[in-house]
């Protein structure tokens, strides 16, 4: 999360790990909807840095960018768990 800060990476982490859980219907805790956006925002950063050379700027797009990388985080989870 390039240029938020640590306190805007834990608010959007926040949120967009609370957007990810209602998305994904999962019951996670506050502490881990935090954790889930703020890995999932590097994830997909990563991954667009890589892929496009570049990522969303602003509060807006790292929201969004964290967001959809919870959401990634949280299916990738569930595949896990459902492997006998």
């Amino acid at each position: 999360m390039a240029g938020v800060g640590w306190i805007g990476a834990l608010i959007i982490g926040a949120l967009a790990g609370w957007i990810a859980e209602n998305i994904m219907k999962s019951d996670q805790s506050l502490l881990m909807n935090i954790l889930l956006g703020i890995v999932g925002a590097l994830v997909l950063n990563w991954l667009l840095i890589a892929v496009f050379g570049t990522t969303l700027g602003g509060w807006i797009g790292q929201l969004i960018v964290a967001a959809v990388g919870a959401c990634l985080l949280i299916f990738v989870a569930r595949l896990i768990r459902r492997k006998p």
